[in-house]
């Protein structure tokens, strides 16, 4: 179990998936149509059915001719309906990520801003180097989270709809509707894009989906990861909040271990893997549908995107939340003037080396109040 699952909990699950699938043959129906009404109806697939069929599409239509008279599904084939059901999916994803990671990036900004002053110890290659402000640090990450904030919005108002039919001809559709006229029709049904063309076997609109996911974990990481190092006990710059049942040990009763650092930073490991995952797929989606490759995207990409949906809303948690020794960093940076301040030939005062330190910090701020 995903520790932090529920924080995407009806976002990207079976039930979600299937809910999608209903969705994008609702919307065909309407093209055709022959309009259909389902309600709250939600068909239960039978998980022999659906490896018996090879992907879960088959099943959901048997299931939705049984449940209604009207015409379904005429013209489009399977992986129109999960290709399409999983955009509908990632348009989910997309907004809850990057309404937290604007939660993300207000908190950071306040931190930023709080903290321009605030002197702390530079270090490169994990040694001191010269002294710099937390307020800095801050920007820093605020930077990453505004690009991936941008990425993916860029990438979810762009996210296509599938509809080939057998081999991407829409060779079936043509007999019953104008084809391409149909294909337009149906994205605006579902709120996508009509492409122009089927992605059957182009599959640049998953990969860069999951390229903007990855590189959203990546900010994520990279402040996740000088979190855990500045919170060890032998620096204590910074500490997570205080939340009553988190970060106890099963063994040792003095621990206040920092979960949510902890599994972002673990989230930041695990996403670029899944996409390389895609990638590879993409590599291999041969003829005019592939024989694995797509298959093999459809557990990747879900992953992914409950990945990152858990670690966006852990990290606004735990940015919101965040406590600031400013009296330490002081206190430490003091007691290391001496090799902070190595680059100009020495000094006892850290804070009368910091460069242009506070003008980048204003210009990220500017940047960020600019974005909103």
């Amino acid at each position: 179990m995903l520790p932090g699952s529920h924080r995407a909990s009806g976002l990207v699950d079976d039930t979600a998936l299937v809910r999608a699938m209903l969705e994008v043959e609702v919307a065909w129906a309407r093209v055709l149509g022959t309009p259909i009404s389902l309600g709250s109806w939600v068909p239960v697939l039978d998980p022999a059915e659906v490896e018996a069929a090879g992907n879960p599409v088959l099943p959901l239509v048997s299931a939705l001719r049984a449940h209604v008279s009207s015409t379904v599904h005429t013209g489009l084939t399977s992986q129109d309906v999960l290709d399409s059901a999983l955009m509908l999916l990632a348009r989910d994803v997309s907004q809850r990520v990057s309404a937290d990671l604007e939660r993300v990036a207000r908190a950071l900004a306040g931190l930023a801003d709080e903290h321009r002053s605030s002197v702390m110890a530079g270090r490169t290659l994990t040694q001191y180097a010269v002294p710099i402000t937390f307020g800095l640090k801050a920007a820093r990450w605020l930077v990453g989270v505004l690009d991936a904030v941008a990425e993916l919005d860029a990438v979810a108002r762009a996210l296509p709809v599938q509809c080939g039919g057998a081999a991407g001809t829409l060779s079936r559709a043509s007999s019953v509707v104008d084809p391409v006229a149909a294909a337009a029709e149906f994205a605006r049904h579902l709120g996508l894009v009509w492409p122009g063309m089927p992605w059957h076997t182009y599959r640049a609109p998953v990969t860069r989906l999951s390229d903007a996911l990855v590189r959203a974990c990546d900010a994520l990481g990279v402040m996740a990861a000088d979190l855990l190092t500045l919170g060890r006990p032998e620096i204590g710059e910074v500490s997570e909040g205080a939340v009553a049942g988190r970060g106890g040990s099963s063994t040792m009763p003095h621990k206040r271990n920092p979960v949510l650092s902890v599994l972002v930073h673990s989230a930041a490991l695990q996403a670029p893997q899944l996409g390389a995952q895609l990638h590879l797929c993409a590599a291999r989606a041969v003829d005019e549908r592939p024989d694995g490759a797509w298959h093999a995207e459809w557990p990747a990409l879900r992953a992914l995107m409950e990945l990152v949906v858990v670690a966006a809303s852990q990290s606004a948690e735990l940015v919101e939340g965040l406590e600031v020794h400013a009296d330490v960093m002081a206190r430490r940076a003091g007691e290391a003037a001496g090799e902070l301040l190595a680059e100009r030939g020495g000094g006892s005062d850290p804070g009368s080396y910091l460069g242009a330190a506070e003008l980048f910090v204003d210009e990220v701020l500017k940047r960020w109040r600019d974005d909103r």
